[in-house]
């Protein structure tokens, strides 16, 4: 009995796991670099999918916007990429033409040109996307149709200078901007040269100003085309001319 008991007893120490046995203790994965730089430019991606850094002002969403989301615009407007490079480009073709003569030429008579043009259009963008669009509730984003051949798109594009959108998705007079440009013209008269502070010269500059504007609409109309991942479909105009349901029985934009 003595010698069944040890058999026994040697058995099952041998059938005892290990302590080297035993699996290791689960160890928390660590992402590698290239996965981190991965999921960076992921997020990149995903957020150029949700909006234009180059126009900031293309709509990608359906809903109106706050008063501050209209300051935020404003802001985003005035540093905007295509902001930068159309008074980098303004500035070389005005110093060329030695335009605002008295800016002289050289590096600092192209940083004063840069630097007024930046300044205007930061004024046309407070004045119009922000006060004026605030006060009449308009919404001063641009709002792409994505329907229709090419004179039709640009025939849109070209309107949207005089017809706005509201808050509440109809059209309306867009007061915003055309009043805006005005109101920036006539404060750059206060740093603008003094042949420059004429009410001849004032409107010149606030003509050439809805012309650059009215031909940037017909870019931002085919960006989303060029550039579809902004993925702005959804939210896009179904009808022909409008880019919004208009109210029954109206035939013309509210003033």
């Amino acid at each position: 009995m003595a010698l069944l008991v040890s058999v026994a007893a040697t058995a099952a120490a041998q059938q005892e796991p290990k302590p080297q046995d035993l699996p290791d203790a689960p160890v928390a994965k660590q992402e590698t670099a290239p996965q981190k730089r991965q999921n960076r430019v992921q997020t990149t991606i995903e957020v150029l999918e949700r909006r234009s850094i180059f126009f900031p002002d293309i709509a990608t969403s359906a809903g109106p916007l706050s008063t501050k989301q209209k300051f935020e615009l404003f802001a985003d407007e005035s540093i905007a990429p295509s902001r930068l490079l159309s008074s980098a480009a303004g500035a070389g073709i005005g110093q060329a033409q030695n335009s605002l003569a008295a800016y002289g030429q050289g590096m600092g008579g192209y940083g004063k040109r840069f630097g007024t043009s930046m300044a205007t259009a930061a004024s046309t963008n407070f004045f119009g996307t922000f006060v004026i669009s605030s006060a009449l509730h308009r919404d001063p984003r641009y709002f792409v149709t994505l329907h229709g051949g090419f004179g039709h798109r640009v025939g849109y594009a070209l309107s949207r200078i005089v017809v706005a959108r509201t808050d509440e998705g109809k059209d309306a007079a867009n007061w915003a901007g055309m009043l805006g440009p005005l109101l920036a013209e006539s404060l750059a008269n206060s740093y603008l040269p003094v042949e420059e502070q004429t009410a001849g010269r004032t409107f010149q500059r606030y003509g050439i100003r809805i012309g650059l504007y009215t031909a940037s609409n017909a870019l931002r109309e085919y960006w989303p085309t060029i550039f579809r991942s902004l993925r702005i479909s959804k939210i896009a105009p179904r009808t022909k001319s409008n880019p919004a349901p208009t109210a029954p029985g109206a035939s013309r934009p509210s003033l």
